[in-house]
């Protein structure tokens, strides 16, 4: 009639035998191994790079030269409150998102020579 022989089961545990012994030794230690990896190596690192952003567009001022994120280089002519004005030729000014600076370089820091000077 059946085309599959029929097995019979074995009879469960008793509730509290063994439940917490084979939660502790079965996948709980593996997840939560993963979880604390996962913050380690992933979640704090974006959180501090996120951080670090923030604070450099903050502390943007006028006449830095900065990179954006779509690789425009211009210098800062007007801050605004969420938008720059940044001069990108002579004459040219655009305005962008703050948010969109990926790199600020201060007036400060020096070029760097293309030539080599030989004695």
């Amino acid at each position: 009639m059946f085309g599959t022989p029929a097995y019979a089961q074995t009879a469960a545990p008793a509730a509290g035998a063994g439940g917490m012994q084979d939660l502790l030794s079965g996948p709980l230690p593996m997840v939560v191994l993963m979880m604390i990896l996962f913050y380690f190596l992933l979640i704090r690192p974006q959180q501090k790079r996120a951080k670090d952003h923030q604070e450099m567009i903050r502390q943007i001022k006028r006449g830095d030269t900065i990179v954006l994120s779509s690789g425009v280089i211009g210098k800062i002519a007007k801050v605004e409150d969420k938008e720059l004005s940044i001069e990108i030729a002579t004459g040219v000014t655009i305005k962008v998102v703050r948010s969109m600076v990926s790199e600020v370089r201060t007036r400060a820091e020096p070029a760097a020579a293309n030539d080599a000077k030989t004695s």
